[in-house]
C-alpha cells in the first residue's frame, strides 16, 4: 500500500527506483547502434507504381503505333512505306539526347561532372553497348517497314523465350517443364495472331506473313536481350554516375553507328535528310526520345514482373488504337481480339509462374533436408 507509506519512505523508494533505472537508461548512447545497418528505404507507393505502370504501358503502345501511322501509302500498289529516311528520326533522337543530357550534366554538376563523362573506362564500356543498341534501332525500323504496330509488339514477346535460352547458356538457369509449356504457348499464340489476320502495315494484302519483318524483329529481340544483360551488369558497376551521364556515354557510339548506317541505306542523304518529314514524323522523333529516357529511368523503378506485364498489355492498347484512330483502317474483329488476349494471358501466366516455381523449389529443398 504505497499510498499509506510515510512521505520519506515513498521518496526513498522512488529515489531507489530512479537510481536503479538511470544507469540502464544511460547505456544507450550514439555508440550503441553504431554497427546497425540503416533500414532499407521504402519503395515507391502503390499509387506511384500504378501511375508509372500506366505511363510505361502507354509509351510502349504509342511508340510502334506512331511509327506505323507515319507511313505513306503507295497509290499504285496500295502498300505502306516510309516516305522519309528511317534513319533520320533515329539519328535525330541521338543528337537531341546528347544535347539535353550534356546540358543536364553542366547544369547539375558543372564543368567537373561534364568532364567526368569522358572518363575512358566507363566510356569504352557504354560505347560498346551503345553500338549494339544502335543495331537494335536499325532492325526496329527495318521490321516496322513491313509490320503493323500490334504485330511488332506481339512478336516482341518472343524475348521471353530468347531470354530463357540466354540465361540457360550463360548462367545455367533452367526452366521447369511448366515454364517450357507456357513458353511454347506464348510462341504458338504469336503464330496464331500472325496467321489469323492480314498485316495492316503494307504487306501484299493477301494475308501472307512478311518473313523479313518477322526475322528482323527476332534479331531485334536478340540484340535487346543481349543489351539488357550488359546494361544490368555495367550500370550497377557505375551506379555512382547519374543516368544522364550514362546516356551521353551510350549515345556517342550510338550516334556514330546510326550515322554510318545512314550513308549506306541509299535514302537518308541521297534524297535529302528532311525529305518526307511532316508532323507525324516529328512525333516519331519525340517518341524515340521519350522511350529512350523513360526506359532508363522507369526500368530502375518498376520490378521485372510489372515490366513484362506492361509490355504484354501494350499489345491490347495498340490494337484498340488501330481500331479507333482514323489513321488506320482496322476494324474490330473478335478472332483477332481473342488472339491478342491469348498472347497477353500466356505472357502473364509465364511471368507469374516464376514465383510459384521458386517457392516449389524452396519447399522441395527444405523437405529433402528434413
Amino acid at each position: 500500500q504505497v499510498g499509506l507509506l510515510p512521505a520519506p519512505i515513498v521518496d526513498a523508494r522512488c529515489c531507489a527506483a530512479c537510481s536503479f533505472t538511470d544507469p540502464i537508461i544511460m547505456q544507450y548512447n550514439e555508440q550503441t547502434f553504431k554497427g546497425l545497418k540503416p533500414a532499407a528505404p521504402a519503395g515507391p507507393s502503390a499509387a506511384l507504381q500504378v501511375g508509372l505502370f500506366c505511363f510505361f504501358v502507354m509509351t510502349r503502345a504509342i511508340h510502334p503505333t506512331i511509327i506505323d501511322a507515319s507511313k505513306s501509302i503507295d497509290p499504285d500498289t496500295g502498300k505502306k512505306y516510309f516516305a522519309y529516311g528511317e534513319m533520320t528520326v533515329v539519328l535525330g533522337e541521338t543528337v537531341v539526347t546528347l544535347i539535353i543530357a550534356q546540358l543536364m550534366a553542366l547544369g547539375m554538376g558543372g564543368m567537373k561532372e561534364w568532364k567526368a563523362i569522358w572518363d575512358p573506362k566507363p566510356m569504352k564500356v557504354f560505347s560498346f553497348i551503345g553500338f549494339v543498341y544502335a543495331l537494335g534501332d536499325f532492325l526496329e525500323m527495318a521490321s516496322m517497314g513491313s509490320l503493323g504496330g500490334a504485330a511488332y509488339q506481339v512478336l516482341l514477346q518472343s524475348k521471353l523465350l530468347i531470354t530463357a535460352l540466354m540465361m540457360m547458356a550463360i548462367k545455367g538457369t533452367k526452366q521447369t517443364s511448366l515454364q517450357w509449356n507456357i513458353l511454347l504457348l506464348v510462341m504458338l499464340s504469336m503464330c496464331v495472331y500472325m496467321i489469323g489476320g492480314k498485316s495492316s502495315s503494307g504487306d501484299s494484302g493477301d494475308g501472307g506473313i512478311p518473313i523479313m519483318g518477322v526475322f528482323n524483329v527476332l534479331l531485334k529481340v536478340t540484340v535487346s536481350c543481349f543489351c539488357a544483360v550488359l546494361s544490368d551488369k555495367f550500370m550497377k558497376d557505375y551506379k555512382s554516375e547519374p543516368i544522364y551521364m550514362q546516356l551521353v556515354q551510350f549515345k556517342c557510339a550510338w550516334c556514330a553507328t546510326i550515322l554510318m548506317l545512314s550513308f549506306v541505306d541509299g535514302k537518308t542523304w541521297q534524297n535529302g535528310f528532311f525529305t518526307g518529314w511532316n508532323g507525324v514524323t516529328v512525333g516519331v522523333l519525340t517518341s524515340f526520345t521519350v522511350k529512350g529516357w523513360s526506359t532508363m529511368y522507369l526500368l530502375a523503378i518498376l520490378d521485372s514482373v510489372l515490366k513484362n506485364i506492361g509490355e504484354a498489355t501494350s499489345v491490347l492498347v495498340i490494337y484498340f488504337m488501330q481500331v479507333c484512330l482514323p489513321a488506320f483502317e482496322d476494324t474490330f474483329q473478335i478472332p483477332k481480339f481473342l488472339s491478342v488476349m491469348v498472347v497477353i494471358l500466356s505472357v502473364t501466366a509465364y511471368v507469374g509462374s516464376k514465383s510459384v516455381v521458386e517457392k516449389a523449389t524452396k519447399y522441395d529443398k527444405e523437405h529433402a533436408r528434413a
